[in-house]
C-alpha cells in the first residue's frame, strides 16, 4: 500500500490553492463540496473561478505567493505551470508539516486526490497512486454503473434511525444482525424506488421480530493461495464473519478480504512448533458459536480434502449448532492447473488419486499396488517429509524410476516454483523445496514444459 486512504473533514478549515486555471478549478470545486474555506493565490483567475469569487464561495488572497500565506492553513494545493514555484511550495509545506498536493506531480505530494464516486453520505474513493489513470477511469465507470443514485438515501434513513436501534438493541451483535437483515430485505428497494414511508414500515416491523442471536459455524475453503480462486460465496461469508479461525496455509491476499472488524484467530499447525490441537480448535469453534457469533473456519484449499473439516462439522452437529459448508478449490486442482499439468488425459492418465503423505508410515496403510499403477496420476498432499519413502515404495511396487514428477512450491502464488524430474531423482529435488508444496507423480507431468502459463522470474524448471 503506497498510500493510506483517509477521509478528511474539511468543514470550515482553511485550504490554500495556488493557481486558478482549469486544473485548479477542478480541485476548488471538490473543496467547496467538502465545505472547506478556500483561499486562492494566482496572477489571474479563469472565468469559472472568477464566477466562484463573485458568488463569494472563495477568497482571492493575492496575485503572488508569500510564505506568510501558509499561516493557519490546513492543507495546500499547488496547481501552477511554474515548476520552480511548485517545488518551492512543496518544500516549504513539508518544513511546516502541512499536507500538500502538487497537481500532476505525485513526487511532490504528501497526499493525492482519489477518483470519487459520490452517493453522499456514501463516498467511494479509488486510486492507482498515479500509476494507471486510464485504468482508474475504467474502474470508476464500472462502479458508478452498479451503485444506484439513491443509495445515499438508504444511508441517510439508516443514520436517522441509528440511535433508536442502538437503544432498542443493547447488544452489539444484535444490532449488527438487525442491520444486516434489513439491508438484505425489500427495505432498500423501497428507498431506491422512492417509497420511503413503506421502507420505514419495514424497518419498524423488523425491530420487533425475533432477533435472538443464534450462533453458526461456517466452514470455508480458501483455495490454494491465489485470492482470485476464492469462491464468490466464500467472499460473501468472509464479509459477514464475526470471528475467523484460519490456518497458516491461508494466503495474506485472502485474509485481506475478511471484514475489517472481524476477530482473527490463527489456529494453523506447523511442523516443529507448539500447535493448538484439533480438540482445542473444535472446542473454541463451539464456544464462540454459543456466544451467538457467526464463526468462520477458514481452511486452505477445500476443507473436506485432507482438511479435517468433517471432524469439525460433525462436532458442530453434535453440539446442536447451525452450520454451513462452502467448498473451495482443492490444492491438487488449483496448483496443477497453475503448473500447466492436466491431472487426467485420455492418452496418459485414466484417473487421479489424492493421498496425504503425512501418515504414510504410522497410522495408515496405503494400497501401494493401486498407487503404483501408471494409468493413474498420483497427487500427494503434505508429501515432502516422506517423499523419499513414498518414491521407494512406488518403485518397489512397480512404478518406473523414470516416472515424471513435479513438486510445486507455493502454488498459485507469485512465489510459485515448479521443480520437475523423475521418481529416482526425488531425494535430490526435495532438498531444494520449501513448504507448502504439492507432489505430482505421473506421465501428465511432462505437459508442464509445454503448457506452463503461470510463471515468474523465480520459477525453476527441470533439475
Amino acid at each position: 500500500m503506497n498510500y493510506l486512504p483517509l477521509f478528511i473533514d474539511l468543514k470550515s478549515k482553511n485550504v490554500l490553492v495556488v493557481g486558478a486555471g482549469e486544473v485548479a478549478l477542478n480541485k476548488i470545486k471538490l473543496l467547496i463540496r467538502a465545505k472547506a474555506k478556500v483561499s486562492v493565490i494566482a496572477k489571474e483567475l479563469c472565468s469559472e473561478v472568477q464566477f466562484l469569487l463573485h458568488q463569494r464561495k472563495i477568497n482571492w488572497l493575492s496575485k503572488k505567493f508569500e510564505l506568510i500565506y501558509l499561516k493557519k492553513i490546513f492543507l495546500v494545493i499547488s496547481a501552477t505551470n511554474d515548476v520552480k514555484l511548485n517545488e518551492y511550495i512543496y518544500q516549504k509545506c513539508n518544513e511546516r508539516y502541512l499536507l500538500v498536493n502538487t497537481v500532476d506531480d505525485k513526487f511532490k505530494c504528501s497526499f493525492i486526490f482519489p477518483s470519487i464516486i459520490d452517493r453522499s453520505p456514501i463516498i467511494v474513493a479509488i486510486s492507482s497512486g498515479g500509476a494507471a489513470p486510464v485504468l482508474l477511469r475504467f474502474l470508476r465507470e464500472k462502479i458508478e454503473a452498479i451503485l444506484p443514485m439513491r443509495l445515499g438515501d438508504v444511508a441517510k434513513i439508516a443514520g436517522k434511525w441509528r440511535e433508536v436501534i442502538k437503544k432498542h438493541f443493547s447488544n452489539f451483535l444484535e444490532r449488527r444482525r438487525f442491520w444486516e437483515k434489513l439491508f438484505k430485505s425489500v427495505f432498500v428497494e423501497h428507498i431506491l424506488n422512492g417509497k420511503k414511508e413503506q421502507a420505514i414500515k419495514i424497518l419498524k416491523k423488523n425491530m420487533y421480530e425475533n432477533n435472538l442471536l443464534t450462533g453458526e459455524i461456517i466452514l470455508v475453503g480458501a483455495g490454494p493461495g491465489d485470492s482470485g480462486l476464492l469462491t464468490l460465496r466464500g467472499l460473501q461469508i468472509l464479509q459477514q464473519a464475526d470471528v475467523v479461525l484460519y490456518d497458516c496455509l491461508v494466503s495474506e491476499e485472502v485474509l485481506d478480504l475478511i471484514r475489517r472488524d472481524a476477530q482473527l484467530i490463527c489456529v494453523g499447525k506447523r511442523a516443529g512448533l507448539n500447535n493448538i490441537s484439533q480438540d482445542e480448535i473444535i472446542n473454541l469453534l463451539i464456544f464462540l458459536a454459543k456466544q451467538g457469533k457467526k464463526v468462520v473456519r477458514l481452511k486452505g484449499g477445500d476443507p473436506f480434502i485432507f482438511g479435517r473439516g468433517g471432524e469439525e462439522i460433525e462436532a458442530a452437529k453434535n453440539a446442536g449448532i447451525n452450520f454451513q459448508i462452502v467448498p473451495g478449490i482443492t490444492s491438487a486442482l488449483g496448483v496443477a492447473a497453475y503448473a500447466g499439468i492436466p491431472l487426467t488425459h485420455r492418452k496418459y492418465a485414466q484417473g487421479v488419486i489424492f493421498i496425504t503423505g503425512h501418515k504414510c508410515i504410522n497410522g495408515f496403510v496405503n494400497n501401494w499396488s493401486i498407487l503404483s499403477d501408471s494409468s493413474y496420476t498420483l497427487v500427494i498432499y503434505m508429501g515432502t517429509l516422506k517423499a523419499v519413502y513414498i518414491a521407494k515404495k512406488l518403485i518397489l511396487f512397480g512404478r518406473l524410476k523414470s516416472t515424471p514428477i513435479a513438486i510445486v512450491e507455493k502454488g498459485t502464488t507469485v512465489d510459485q516454483k515448479v521443480f520437475t524430474g523423475c521418481l529416482s531423482e526425488i531425494e535430490k529435488i526435495i532438498k531444494m523445496v520449501t513448504t507448502p508444496s504439492l507432489l505430482i507423480i505421473g506421465d501428465v507431468v511432462n505437459f508442464h514444459k509445454k503448457l506452463a502459463w503461470f510463471q515468474n522470474e523465480n520459477e525453476l524448471n527441470k533439475i
